[in-house]
């Protein structure tokens, strides 16, 4: 039993370094000339191919009906909608503040939840909320790189994923995660593509540029999010999703090594809060 503990806090740990890395990779892509339809283009094509071929190897069913038209809308509006803004904040604020930015929508789900009657509001649920939205003021008003357009984009980015998990909840349940991921990926590409052909391919150029899309699709992408159901299955939601706040904390450090981005002692309190509000939240269960 501890053995399969100890093996799913690692899949959850690798999971968010995975998608803790999203916005650095990014940053590499974009600077290599990549537009941001490209590289989600790219991220999503590729990810759902190989999702793909992993429900086939597993011999997983695919979702019908009613389920399927769900996740495709999911796919093609809502995590569509959320990586855009995501990738837009990123050209217009630091990876640090967005990756903060978009950690709003655990917060945002709770009160979401309470607001619809899927669950109570206790007075622990309160304060993590106010915590976590404490911090992220912290966080914006102390100055960091990020312009309005950029607060603006990766704010959209957690309240769009806000109604993404919403929704989801109840439609994973019944297809199972990796089928529910599988459609989401298929049906964004196929967006992304159309945009692709509408806009123009605006492609990487370089090694760097090439190989950055390649990471975010296979590291960020697929290994983050089987990573993360792996450890979910041995651990459970609750200490997987604890876990997993480390997300936030990885994209601070390696913007900070790789990128130059500062780490002043106000951001630091920022995170330090919307992390354990997060965290607390997860454990309020």
């Amino acid at each position: 039993m501890r053995s399969a503990r100890l093996a799913g806090a690692a899949f959850v740990v690798v999971s968010a370094v995975g998608f803790g890395a999203l916005g650095i990779f990014g940053k590499v892509a974009f600077a290599a000339g990549a537009s941001t339809a490209v590289v989600l283009f790219l991220r999503f094509l590729v990810a759902g191919v190989l999702m793909a071929a992993l429900m086939g190897a597993l011999r997983l069913p695919w979702p019908r009906g009613r389920d399927l038209w769900i996740l495709g809308g999911m796919g093609a509006v809502g995590y569509v909608g959320q990586a855009f803004c995501y990738f837009s904040a990123l050209r217009y604020a630091s990876a640090g503040l967005t990756a903060l930015l978009l950690y709003l929508y655990p917060a945002l789900v709770t009160l979401a939840s309470a607001a619809l009657g899927r669950q109570r509001l206790t007075p622990l649920k309160v304060a993590a909320v106010a915590a976590s939205l404490g911090g992220i003021i912290l966080t914006v008003s102390d100055g960091l790189a990020g312009s309005p357009a950029g607060i603006a984009f990766g704010a959209g980015a957690a309240v769009i994923y806000t109604g993404y998990i919403l929704v989801g909840e109840r439609v994973s349940r019944r297809t199972g995660a990796i089928p529910a991921a599988t459609v989401i990926m298929l049906a964004a590409a196929v967006v992304y593509g159309a945009a692709v052909a509408w806009e123009g391919a605006r492609w990487p150029a370089g090694i760097a540029g090439w190989g950055a899309v390649a990471a975010i699709a296979l590291f960020s992408t697929v290994v983050a999010m089987v990573g993360f159901f792996a450890g979910m299955q041995r651990l459970g939601a609750a200490d997987a999703s604890t876990l997993s706040t480390l997300e936030p904390v990885v994209t601070l450090l390696l913007a900070a090594l790789f990128l130059g981005e500062s780490l002043g002692a106000t951001e630091m309190a920022g995170a330090v809060l919307v992390l354990g509000a997060v965290v607390a939240l997860a454990r309020a269960g």
